[in-house]
C-alpha cells in the first residue's frame, strides 16, 4: 500500500482534486475523495485485494465494478457492502471481508413500517443513453416519467467514453466525446417537468400485481408504473480459463470506471482478451491514461471492432494477436502474466505456439449479455413493457440513443400520448446504426501534390458521417450512402483541420504542400498527455498498420480547447507524406514476451473457475456434463454454482461456456431458475423497517 495510483494528468478529462477525507482500512489510516466509490479509493491507496473467499480463502478484488458481481465486498462501519457501490464518507472504517460480521443480538425484530407507494406512466431502468434518449421523447411529449439508475449520475457507460463517437451527427451527435453527450441528455432531461430522476435506485422485482419493488437510497419504495421501458444496458460476459479468478482480471467497464470516471489507474502492464470495439476502445483509453498495452487477444480470425479503432491501437504500438486465445492468467494471488496460444479453424489451442507476457492485469472483453430479466417479468405480470439499448440488442451507443428515442416514442403511443406509426425514416437509421463493420477497401491516395489536402485512412464501411458534415467545402464525401459510404475527398480543401479533429477514428490526416513541396507539413490528431510534445522534436511516425517510415521532426503543436483534440503538425518528405497516419508511444521492448523458458500452464491452484462466488471448478461442471446433466439447475443443486453473492449472474455465462467447449447443443440445456431478486437485499427492507436496523 506504497503506490499513488491516482491520474494526475489526462488529455481528455479534467483533474479535480475533490474533498480529501481520511478512512480507515483494517485500522490503517488512508486519503480518499469524500462520495467516490469505496473501491476506488481503496485501489488508489494501493490496496487490491478486499477480503478472501469463505471457500478457499482465495484473495478477492474488483470485476465489474457495476454492483452485479460480489468480489469487491468489504465490512464498511460493521456492514458488508459493495465497496463498488458504496460512496466514500469521512471516517468510515474499512475492513476486508474475512470473515463477515456477527449479527447482532435482537430481543425482538423491529416493527414493520408502511412501504411508501406512488404511480407514474412510465417507468424508466436505467439512465444509460437509451434510457435517456427515451426520457427525453417522453418529456417532449408530455409524458408523466420516472427514470430511475443505481448510479449516482446519469449517463450510464457514457460517462465511461472519453472518445468521439461514431455515428450521425444530426442523431446520435457523432465527433462529440461521450462524456460530454452524456451530459447533455442528463442536462435536457434535468430541465423537462414531465420528468423525474431517481440516482442511486435500484429496481429489485417487478411483481405480480404490476408494482415494481425499487431501493432508494436505502429505502424501499413501490411504484404503480401503467408502461415499463427496459433501459437497464447489459453485464459483461467472462472466459473459463485458468487463473480467471485473481485479482487482477476485470471486465472492461470496471477498468473504464477506474480509469475514465474514478481518474485511477489500477494497472501498469495491461493485456486484453476480445478485439470487439470494447476491448479496442479500453485499450485506447488505457494509453490515454499512461498504462502501457502488453497486447490483445482475439480468437477470430479478424477484429470483430471498428478497423479504425484496431489501426489507433497499432500504430501506438500495441501488438494485436488474432486467431488467439487466453490460456491462463498466472500469479499465485494476482495476475503476474498471461499466457495465449494460436488457435485453429475450431477454436482449439495448437500446442507449441504459447507465449507469455509478462502483466498486472488482464482485461477481458469478450461481449455482454442483456439485462433482459426485468422484460420477463413485466411480460408474466401482464404489464406492458418495451426494452431499448443493450437491453433490447447489444449495439453501439450511438445505436442506443438513436433507438431510445424510437422506444420513448412507441412508449407514447401506447399511452395515447402520440398517434401514427414511428416514420419510416427512423426505422432505416436505426438499422443503419446498429450495422455492423463492412468489407475492408484498398486505401486510396488522393491524387496531385499541390496545395492542401486531406489523406482519409478509414477503409471500412462503418455508420460514421461527421466528416462529410463539417467540411465547410463540401470536399468530403460519401460514397453511396450517406451514413454507411466510405468517405472520399472530392474538392477544394481550405486547410481548415475540422476533419481531423472531428474524426472518430482518428483516421484523417492533412497534408500541406503550400510553403515546401519537398517536405510538406502534415497534420496529424493526438489525444495523449503522458508524453509530452515539443516544436523542434522528433517523433517514430507510422502508416495505418503501425510500421515504421522514419522518425520526423514536430513543426508545430495546437490545442483546440473545445475539442480536446491536439493537432501536431510533421515535416515529411514529400514521398512519405500521404502515408504517414501517426506516431508510435510505446516501444517495442514494452511489449516483447517472455522468454520461451518462461511458458507454463497456471499453478494448480489457479483452476478454470466456472462460479467464483462458491468456487466451483469448470472440471467439476465438465465432469457432470459428461455424465449426461444438462439442467442448469441440477449442476446448481450438486456444486452450489450459482448459489452465491452474486445470484448467478456470472456463472450462468460461464457454465454455458463448458457446455459449448462439450458440444452440447444449446437447445438441450435447461436454463438455470433466476433470483427474485435483482440484488440481494436485507429483509427488514422489505419489510419498510427504515434504514436504521437494515444491517440486521
Amino acid at each position: 500500500m506504497s503506490e499513488d495510483r491516482r491520474i494526475h494528468e489526462h488529455p481528455v478529462l479534467p483533474v479535480d482534486a475533490g474533498e480529501t477525507v481520511t478512512f480507515y482500512w483494517n485500522g490503517q489510516p488512508l486519503t480518499g475523495k469524500k462520495g467516490e466509490a469505496l473501491s476506488s479509493a481503496l485501489i488508489a491507496a494501493d490496496v487490491s485485494a478486499f477480503g478472501r473467499n469463505a471457500h478457499d480463502h482465495a484473495p478477492q478484488g474488483i470485476f465489474c465494478a457495476n454492483g452485479q458481481c460480489s468480489k469487491c465486498l468489504v465490512i464498511a462501519d460493521g456492514k458488508p457492502v459493495k465497496s463498488c457501490m458504496t460512496p466514500l464518507a469521512a471516517g468510515m472504517k474499512v475492513n476486508a471481508a474475512d470473515d463477515l460480521p456477527e449479527l447482532p443480538a435482537a430481543d425482538k425484530a423491529p416493527a414493520p413500517g408502511k412501504v411508501p407507494e406512488l404511480a407514474t406512466e412510465v417507468l424508466i431502468i436505467g439512465a444509460g443513453p437509451a434510457g435517456l434518449s427515451a426520457a427525453v421523447e417522453l418529456g417532449r411529449l408530455g409524458v408523466a416519467t420516472l427514470l430511475i439508475d443505481d448510479k449516482h449520475e446519469p449517463g450510464g457507460k457514457l460517462v465511461l467514453q472519453t472518445h468521439k463517437f461514431f455515428g450521425s451527427v444530426e442523431d446520435s451527435q457523432a465527433g462529440t466525446r461521450g462524456i460530454r453527450i452524456g451530459r447533455k441528455l442528463a442536462e435536457a432531461v434535468a430541465a423537462d417537468p414531465h420528468v423525474t430522476v431517481w440516482p442511486d435506485s435500484t429496481v429489485l422485482y417487478v411483481y405480480s400485481d404490476r408494482k415494481v419493488g425499487i431501493l432508494r437510497d436505502g429505502k424501499y419504495i413501490l411504484v404503480s408504473p401503467k408502461v415499463i421501458l427496459n433501459a437497464a444496458g447489459a453485464r459483461e460476459k467472462s472466459l473459463v480459463f485458468p487463473g480467471n479468478h485473481l485479482i487482477g482480471v476485470y471486465g472492461a467497464g470496471a477498468f473504464q470506471t477506474l480509469v475514465n470516471r474514478d481518474l485511477v489507474r489500477p494497472s501498469s502492464r495491461l493485456f486484453i482478451v476480445g478485439g470487439g470495439n470494447v476491448g479496442l476502445i479500453a485499450g485506447y483509453h488505457a494509453i490515454q491514461a499512461g498504462i502501457t498495452v502488453v497486447g490483445l487477444a482475439e480468437a477470430l480470425p479478424e477484429c470483430g471492432g471498428y478497423k479504425v479503432h484496431a489501426d489507433k491501437l497499432k500504430r501506438l504500438g500495441v501488438p494485436i494477436y488474432t486467431a488467439h486465445t487466453v490460456l491462463s492468467a498466472n500469479g499465485s494471488e494476482r495476475v503476474e502474466s498471461v499466457t495465449i496460444a494460436k488457435v485453429d479453424e475450431r477454436f482449439r489451442p495448437l500446442p507449441g505456439t504459447e507465449q507469455t507476457f509478462a502483466c498486472d492485469t488482464l482485461l477481458v472483453a469478450v461481449g455482454l449479455d442483456p439485462i433482459a430479466e426485468f422484460t420477463a417479468q413485466a411480460l408474466a405480470a401482464g404489464l406492458p413493457v418495451f426494452a431499448a439499448g443493450d437491453a433490447a440488442e447489444i449495439a453501439e451507443a450511438s445505436s442506443a440513443m438513436f433507438n431510445g428515442r424510437i422506444a420513448g416514442l412507441n412508449v407514447a403511443r401506447a399511452l395515447g400520448a402520440a398517434s401514427g406509426e414511428v416514420p419510416a425514416s427512423w426505422k432505416a437509421k436505426a438499422e443503419l446504426l446498429k450495422s455492423h463493420p463492412g468489407k475492408v477497401e484498398p486505401q486510396v491516395f488522393p491524387e496531385g501534390e499541390e496545395g492542401v489536402m486531406p489523406v482519409i485512412h478509414c477503409l471500412q464501411e462503418i455508420p460514421c458521417n461527421p466528416c462529410s458534415t463539417i467540411c465547410p467545402t463540401n470536399s468530403i464525401q460519401l460514397e453511396n450512402d450517406p451514413l454507411l459510404g466510405l468517405p472520399r475527398y472530392k474538392g477544394r480543401c481550405i486547410g481548415c483541420a475540422k476533419c481531423v479533429l472531428i474524426c472518430p477514428g482518428l483516421a484523417i490526416t492533412l497534408v500541406d504542400y503550400r510553403r515546401d513541396k519537398e517536405n510538406p507539413i502534415v497534420t496529424l490528431p493526438y489525444e495523449m498527455s503522458h508524453v509530452p510534445l515539443a516544436v523542434g522534436s522528433k517523433v517514430k511516425a507510422v502508416d495505418i498498420d503501425g510500421n515504421p517510415l522514419g522518425e520526423f521532426e514536430v513543426a508545430a503543436l495546437q490545442q483546440n480547447r473545445e475539442n480536446l483534440t491536439r493537432l501536431v503538425r510533421l515535416r515529411v518528405p514529400r514521398a512519405l507524406a500521404k502515408r504517414v497516419v501517426a506516431f508510435r508511444l510505446q516501444d517495442t521492448a514494452a511489449t516483447e514476451p517472455l522468454p520461451a523458458s518462461t511458458t507454463a500452464a497456471a499453478p494448480d491452484e489457479n483452476r478454470a473457475m466456472a462460479c467464483l462466488c462458491e468456487r466451483v471448478s469448470a472440471e467439476e461442471v465438465r465432469r457432470l456434463i459428461r455424465s449426461g446433466v444438462t439442467d442448469i439447475n441440477q449442476i446448481k443443486a450438486v456444486t452450489r454454482a450459482g448459489m452465491g453473492a452474486c445470484g448467478g449472474k456470472s456463472c450462468d455465462t460461464l457454465i454455458r461456456s463448458v457446455f459449448r467447449q462439450e458440444g452440447i447443443d444449446p437447445g438441450r440445456i435447461t436454463p438455470g431458475t433466476k433470483r427474485p431478486l435483482f440484488v440481494e437485499v436485507p429483509l427488514g427492507t422489505l419489510a419498510g423497517t427504515g434504514s436504521e436496523s437494515q444491517g440486521e
